[in-house]
C-alpha cells in the first residue's frame, strides 16, 4: 500500500499540478508581502524570488523532462497568482495585462531553464552540473546587478551580490563534496552568467516600461 501511494504522488499528473499550486501561492505570497518591511517588501518584489524557488522546485522532480515542464508551468502559475492578488487588490491598472504578458513570456524562457539548473544540479551528469549550478548563482547576482547599475539602489545591490556570492560558495561546496569534476566552474561561471543576466533583465524591464 505504501509503495502504491509513494507511486501515485509522484506521476506527472501529481507533480505538476504540485508545482502549480506551489507557484500561485507563491505568487500570491509575494503580493501580499509588498510593503510589510523594507527587507520583505525587496526580497518580493525581485525576479529572484521566483526564480530560485523554481530551481529549488526542479531539484526536488525526479525526471529531467518533468523538471523542465514544471519549472514552465511553475513561473506561469506565480505569474497568474501575483497578477490575481493584484486584481483583487485593486492595484491591476490599464497596463496590468501588458506586464502580466511581458513577465509571462519571460517566464516560460525563465522557468524551463531554471527547472532544468535545478535538477541537474542535483541528478545530472557532472560535466553539466557545475554550469547548473552557475545559472542559479547568477539570478541573484545579476539582479544584484540591476539594483546597483541600473536603479543605482547600491544598499539593496550589495544585500544581493552578497547572498549571490554566498549562493554561487555553497553550490560551489555541494558539487565538491559529491566528487563533481571541475565543480570549481560553478564559481568561475557565475559571475559572467550574472551579467549576462542583469543585461537580459535590463533589456525586459525596458521593454516593459515602454510597453505600459
Amino acid at each position: 500500500m505504501a509503495s502504491v501511494t509513494a507511486t501515485r504522488r509522484n506521476t506527472p499528473v501529481a507533480v505538476l499540478t504540485a508545482t502549480v499550486a506551489f507557484g500561485l501561492l507563491l505568487g500570491w505570497a509575494t503580493y501580499g508581502l509588498h510593503g510589510t518591511t523594507p527587507v520583505l517588501d525587496r526580497v518580493t518584489n525581485s525576479t529572484s524570488a521566483w526564480i530560485v524557488w523554481t530551481a529549488a522546485a526542479g531539484a526536488l522532480i525526479r525526471g529531467r523532462r518533468l523538471a523542465v515542464w514544471g519549472g514552465a508551468l511553475m513561473m506561469l502559475a506565480t505569474c497568474g497568482g501575483y497578477y490575481a492578488a493584484s486584481a483583487l487588490g485593486g492595484t491591476f491598472g490599464s497596463g496590468g495585462l501588458g506586464t502580466a504578458a511581458v513577465w509571462s513570456v519571460a517566464g516560460l524562457i525563465g522557468g524551463p531553464l531554471l527547472g532544468w539548473a535545478g535538477w541537474t544540479v542535483r541528478r545530472g551528469r557532472d560535466d553539466l552540473r557545475p554550469m547548473a549550478g552557475a545559472v542559479i548563482a547568477m539570478v541573484v547576482l545579476g539582479e544584484g546587478g540591476w539594483l546597483g547599475l541600473g536603479l543605482h539602489y547600491w544598499g539593496e545591490a550589495v544585500a544581493f551580490l552578497t547572498v549571490g556570492a554566498l549562493l554561487t560558495a555553497l553550490l560551489t561546496v555541494y558539487l565538491a563534496r559529491a566528487g563533481v569534476h571541475r565543480y570549481w566552474l560553478c564559481a568561475a561561471l557565475a559571475p559572467v552568467g550574472g551579467l549576462l543576466f542583469y543585461l537580459a533583465e535590463k533589456a525586459v524591464l525596458n521593454g516593459l516600461l515602454g510597453s505600459v
